[in-house]
C-alpha cells in the first residue's frame, strides 16, 4: 500500500480516535469513553508504554491477543521493528484489526492471524473460544458471565511458530489464557516480555504462578513501567532469578 492509497482510504473512513500517531477507524467496538481513553493514550496504556520502552528497530515482536489492534499498531508505527506478528482468537475482531493496520499503512510491518497459540503437548486442531457481548470479556477461559456464543478457533504450535518467526519480544494480553501458555512455553527466544495478568480468571495463586514462571526464566520486572497487573520485564544473560513474591 502506498501513501496515496492510505490517503484515499482515510478520506473514505471515519476516524474515531488517534493514539500516538495511529489513526483508529470507527467501529462497533468503540464508545465515547473508550475513544477518550484512546485519544489520551490510556487505553491499554500500561502495555503500550511498556512495549515502547523495550521494543527496538532490530526486534521481531510476537503479539498474542491483538484486541482491536491498537497496541500492535502503536508498536509498529512508533518503533518500526523488523516485524510484528499478531495473533487474535476472536474472529469477529479480525476485519477491524486489518482495517486499522491498512488505514495507517502498516501492512508491510504488522499482520494478524486468527489462531490460538498452544504450548501444551497434545495440541488439538481447534479450541473453543467464548464470545461475550464485550470483546474484552471474550476468552478461552470459561469464566463467569454470559456467553453470547462459542466458536472453534484453529490452533498453532507455540514452539513451531517461534522457530518460524524468530521473535525477540513477547506482548501478551489474552484474558486469562496466559497461565496455561506460560506453563508449557519455552521463553528462551525472548529478551523482553510485556504481559497483562488476569487474576479474576485464575485467582491470586495463578497470577503468582505466572510471575514465578517469568522469574525462573530469568526475567526481571522493569519497575517504572510495571504495575501489579501489567508487567514489563527484561532478561540479561548475567541476570539472576529475582526472589518470589506474592
Amino acid at each position: 500500500m502506498n501513501d496515496e492509497d492510505v490517503i484515499e482510504f482515510s478520506q473514505e473512513t471515519e476516524i474515531a480516535a488517534q493514539c500516538l500517531g495511529v489513526k483508529v477507524p470507527m467501529s462497533r467496538y468503540l464508545h465515547e469513553g473508550r475513544i477518550e481513553r484512546i485519544n489520551a493514550a490510556n487505553y491499554e496504556g500500561h502495555e503500550i508504554r511498556g512495549s515502547l520502552h523495550v521494543v527496538r528497530e532490530d526486534d521481531v515482536v510476537l503479539e498474542i491477543g491483538s484486541g482491536i489492534g491498537l497496541v500492535g499498531a502503536v508498536i509498529a508505527f512508533n518503533q518500526r521493528p523488523k516485524r510484528v506478528h499478531s495473533f487474535e482468537a476472536n474472529p469477529e475482531l479480525i476485519p477491524e484489526v486489518e482495517k486499522l493496520y491498512d488505514i495507517n499503512g502498516l501492512g508491510e510491518v504488522i499482520s494478524v492471524r486468527n489462531q490460538v497459540l498452544f504450548s501444551a503437548p497434545e495440541r488439538p486442531d481447534s479450541i473453543p473460544f467464548h464470545l461475550r457481548n464485550s470483546y474484552l470479556g471474550s476468552s478461552l477461559v470459561e469464566a463467569e458471565g454470559r456467553v453470547r456464543k462459542t466458536v472453534d478457533v484453529p490452533t498453532v504450535d507455540f514452539a513451531e511458530t517461534c522457530a518460524e518467526i524468530e521473535p525477540t519480544v513477547l506482548v501478551m494480553d489474552i484474558e486469562g489464557g496466559e497461565l496455561e501458555l506460560l506453563r508449557h512455553a519455552d521463553l528462551s527466544p525472548f529478551r523482553a516480555i510485556v504481559l497483562e495478568f488476569h487474576p479474576k480468571a485464575y485467582g491470586i495463586g495463578g497470577m503468582r504462578e505466572c510471575k514465578n514462571i517469568l522469574r525462573e526464566a530469568g526475567f526481571k520486572r522493569v519497575d517504572e513501567k510495571s504495575t501489579r497487573i501489567v508487567w514489563t520485564c527484561t532478561r540479561e544473560d548475567n541476570q539472576k532469578d529475582a526472589p518470589s513474591e506474592g
